[in-house]
């Protein structure tokens, strides 16, 4: 999958993120369970979609190999909001970032901005 790593199942933390299915995921809780007579030993993990925040389960062996989003993150200046659209310029990069509006935040042109991308989605994570 492009834009991932790999990584055993029992390497990863709470707060984490992991690929399933082409979405990016945040680790939200995870238990393990001990091997038992007929198998390995288990990794429930509790997921959430860091896009749309739908929840998800994934379970495992602890040996299991899953993939890991490279996620990447940045602060932009807000140029202007079109329709759905904000339009911002990264601090350190200066190219222009066209990224979906988030109903709840409160954004405004010249307003500082915190995104993220991960597998090719960008979402603006805070506004300042």
């Amino acid at each position: 999958m492009p834009g991932t790593t790999r990584a055993e199942i029992r390497t990863l933390k709470v707060g984490r993120y992991v690929a399933i299915e082409n979405d990016a995921y945040k680790i939200l809780s995870m238990s393990k369970s001990k091997p038992g007579k007929h198998g390995s030993a288990k990794a429930r993990i509790e997921l959430e979609d860091i896009f749309t925040g739908q929840k998800k389960s994934h379970v495992g062996t602890v040996t299991d190999t899953i993939n890991i989003p490279l996620i990447e993150k940045g602060s932009a200046i807000i140029t202007h909001i079109q329709g759905n659209e904000v339009h911002a310029m990264d601090n350190k990069t200066y190219e222009t970032l066209i990224l979906p509006k988030e109903p709840e935040m409160n954004l405004e042109a010249g307003g500082e901005i915190q995104w993220m991308e991960a597998m090719g989605r960008y979402k603006i994570s805070r506004d300042h």
